[in-house]
């Protein structure tokens, strides 16, 4: 029972980690992916065709593969990182940001135009517009796929155990690895799993509050 212990704090101690990640993912992506949103919508063709580069290369290459060029081929190019985890750190961001883009313009995108006309009858801008009534219709209808993508983050933060960041799954196979047994796999699991229903609920109590306006 002891050794049982001594094993599930070595893993949590990933957790740190893990959830610094998320945060600092989820922080910086969500304005960068409402903001790439504007601009690839906007009528400025140049500003919405860079979006749309953009998008298109960080959601048609794998996540490991940017993470692979950011950590050991910016370094070639002349950016040095002080250690893994601030490279980590901007590929998740410009990573999920890319995904978050789409995600934001559908939802934009899905609101009536006459929100539209009806804001300009009060005399509302554009930026008002988009703050006061078409912003807070568009979070309240992509909740569940940014419920997806919030859970989908949390285990794509495994993927950093192979630039020696040492998350959840690392310290796991690093116990397996030295002690030959399997169930540091198991707590590791178990952890991800307690981790991805907090989200779930979360973002199901956010559905039910704005269901509740409907």
């Amino acid at each position: 029972m002891e050794k049982l212990f001594s094993i599930t704090l070595y893993i949590l101690k990933g957790s740190g980690v893990t959830l610094g990640l998320y945060a600092i993912t989820a922080v910086f992506s969500m304005p960068l992916g409402l903001m790439c949103a504007l601009g690839k919508i906007s009528k400025n063709k140049v500003l919405s065709k860079a979006v749309s580069l953009y998008t298109w290369v960080f959601r048609g290459t794998p996540l490991l593969l940017q993470l692979f060029f950011t950590y050991y081929g910016l370094p070639v190019l002349g950016i040095r990182w002080s250690g893994p985890f601030a490279p980590a750190a901007l590929t998740f961001i410009l990573n999920y940001a890319a995904y978050l883009t789409e995600i934001f313009r559908a939802g934009i995108q899905s609101i009536d135009k006459g929100q539209y006309e009806a804001a300009k009858v009060l005399g509302m801008n554009y930026s008002q517009t988009m703050r006061k009534i078409i912003i807070p219709q568009t979070v309240k209808r992509i909740l569940p796929p940014l419920g997806n993508e919030a859970i989908t983050l949390v285990k794509d933060t495994a993927l950093v155990a192979v630039i020696a960041l040492a998350e959840i799954l690392r310290n796991a196979k690093e116990i397996v690895t030295r002690e030959f047994i399997i169930t540091p796999f198991f707590i590791a699991a178990a952890i991800y799993l307690v981790l991805t229903s907090v989200i779930v609920l979360t973002f199901n109590r956010m559905e039910e509050k704005y269901s509740y306006y409907e």
